[in-house]
């Protein structure tokens, strides 16, 4: 049991740092503008995305939020990285930014599987 706390504590805390303190952070710099200017969405989808990337993240790492909200924000970060990679895909073609998206998918996985073995 405390192999799997280490595995679950782990990969969400990447996830955490990648997902929610980053945006959080930087969803307003210019990079920032750029980056969600140049796959071809509104500056406003990136102000979107930063909100629920923080909500999500705070699902993931508080203990006492129901399981039911936990598994959305396990969805929704899944859909996050899934659409994030077509993203790039669509607009880069085939590049390291292109799958550099399922990296984090398989982090995510990690976390959610240890999740579920914690409290199960």
């Amino acid at each position: 049991m405390k192999l799997y706390k280490i595995f679950f504590w782990t990969s969400t805390t990447i996830i955490a740092l990648f997902e929610g303190v980053m945006p959080a952070l930087t969803f307003r710099t210019e990079m920032a503008k750029e980056g969600i200017k140049h796959l071809g969405y509104p500056l406003y989808f990136g102000d979107a995305l930063a909100a629920f990337k923080v909500l999500g993240v705070l699902a993931l790492m508080i203990p006492q939020v129901p399981k039911r909200i936990k598994e959305w924000a396990y969805a929704g970060f899944a859909f996050d990285f899934i659409f994030a990679s077509i993203s790039y895909f669509a607009v880069e073609g085939v590049v390291f930014f292109s799958f550099f998206p399922y990296i984090f998918l398989g982090i995510l996985a990690v976390s959610y599987i240890y999740y579920h073995k914690m409290n199960d």
